[in-house]
């Protein structure tokens, strides 16, 4: 057995803090640690196809930049997310988020056309407003000349009209467009985006998005890996297509899960990763930790000191 040791509070850097935790033997800061472990070894394993998946909430924060960057620097191969994330991601290129408060009063809020998403602010104006002045014409021009699409070439597609922007490289999607990164979003009508386009279509009722080109893609990339490695972030359907796919090739070899929800209710986003060995998602012998943790305190931590590492080799 490992002695418990404790940890030493004059640390200034990122990832021998990191380290200490590990070795404190302690709750969550031992899985906190365990994890950026197994995402150095997975984005040192040249043979992993490695997958990234998050909700959209967290595109609206700071956290936005860090899960950027990851893309930018090509650390993962897939993106799993929703269509608000393209929502917030397009958004902020173009207008403002702001600081606000969980206690704020939603009546008041609404009355002054602003929404609130935990303790951020969202104009209208700076959200479904915006979206529709600067989306419309981007549709028209990429459907200029085709008539069918698959959603990660949309996504693409939204990346490359970006190139005319001076912040583009703010933006998640601009580098996944530049970086041939595929963003896979099966509920792709779950937003702004997704309603644009429903109403782009209402004068171009020849157009198709077509996501079983994206199914196929996955099918694509799935079955062509020798292994495959997740690091999902929250739940819902953005974790679970990630893990579906990879039940195909006998689950995942890596497999890092931060999350908030709660167990008992039976709910995909509360389900630790030790449940997807029964249904075949993840390997009986994986590497994997589910880290009870807000991810706008965790991921910042994590991939700087995950970053280090993979410099330092």
């Amino acid at each position: 057995m490992e002695e418990v040791e404790d940890i030493d509070s004059n640390l200034t850097e990122v990832d021998d803090i990191i380290k200490e935790m590990k070795a404190s033997g302690g709750f969550t800061a031992k899985k906190f640690s365990v994890g950026v472990d197994i995402l150095e070894k997975m984005c040192g394993d040249e043979e992993c196809l490695r997958f990234l998946s998050f909700p959209a909430c967290v595109m609206a924060t700071g956290l936005r930049g860090v899960l950027r960057d990851l893309v930018k620097e090509k650390l993962f191969d897939v993106v799993v997310t929703t269509t608000g994330s393209l929502d917030h991601d397009l958004a902020r290129l173009w207008k403002n988020y702001y600081h606000g408060s969980f206690e704020l009063d939603d009546r008041e809020l609404h009355r002054k056309q602003i929404n609130r998403l935990g303790n951020i602010l969202i104009p209208n104006e700076s959200y479904g407003i915006v979206l529709e002045d600067r989306l419309q014409p981007m549709f028209g021009e990429i459907f200029r000349e085709r008539k069918e699409i698959s959603g990660h070439e949309l996504v693409w597609k939204l990346g490359e009209c970006l190139e005319k922007e001076e912040n583009r490289e703010n933006s998640l999607t601009y580098w996944a467009y530049k970086n041939d990164i595929p963003v896979f979003i099966p509920g792709f009508f779950d937003g702004a985006v997704g309603s644009q386009l429903w109403f782009y279509w209402q004068t171009r009722r020849d157009l198709k998005i077509n996501l079983f080109l994206d199914e196929q893609k996955l099918s694509d990339l799935v079955f062509g890996s020798e292994k495959a490695g997740a690091f999902m972030v929250g739940g819902g359907i953005s974790k679970h297509h990630t893990i579906w796919w990879n039940q195909f090739r006998d689950g995942l070899d890596y497999s890092v899960y931060v999350t908030t929800a709660a167990e008992f209710d039976g709910s995909l986003s509360g389900a630790r990763m030790r449940e997807a060995i029964s249904w075949g998602k993840l390997k009986g012998d994986a590497r994997f930790v589910t880290i009870d943790s807000d991810a706008t305190v965790a991921l910042p931590f994590m991939v700087a000191a995950l970053k280090k590492r993979l410099k330092g080799r």
